[in-house]
């Protein structure tokens, strides 16, 4: 049974950085494809950033430059480093996975970006 399980809740002031990790189990994690992406109130869910098997990155827009998606294969782990916050940057981040055609994707992590 696939689970991930973020952690890295945070109150952070603008400007701030914050580190969010996604501990997945179930998997082969080497294998697939990972993303963290995040929904604020009365928003979508939308991408933030990607990386794949083989460790190819990309970001949204929004986040380019400030945010770094990596990986742990050893460790099963997914992270997001989150630099120079800002306030539209809080939402619920969510990691997710896609095996087989099925998605899977954790609880999710707060992250309020507030002075």
């Amino acid at each position: 049974q696939v689970q991930l399980v973020e952690s890295g809740v945070g109150l952070v002031q603008p400007g701030g950085s914050l580190r969010l990790t996604c501990a997945a189990s179930g998997m082969t994690f080497r294998l697939y494809h990972m993303g963290w992406y995040r929904q604020a109130p009365g928003k979508q869910r939308e991408l933030v950033a990607r990386i794949n098997n083989g460790g190819i990155t990309n970001y949204s827009d929004s986040v380019k430059g400030r945010f770094t998606i990596s990986r742990d294969n050893a460790k099963s782990t997914l992270y997001l480093q989150m630099n120079s916050l800002k306030p539209e940057d809080t939402a619920r981040y969510y990691c997710n996975t896609y095996i087989a055609s099925a998605g899977y994707w954790g609880q999710g992590t707060q992250v309020t970006v507030s002075s």
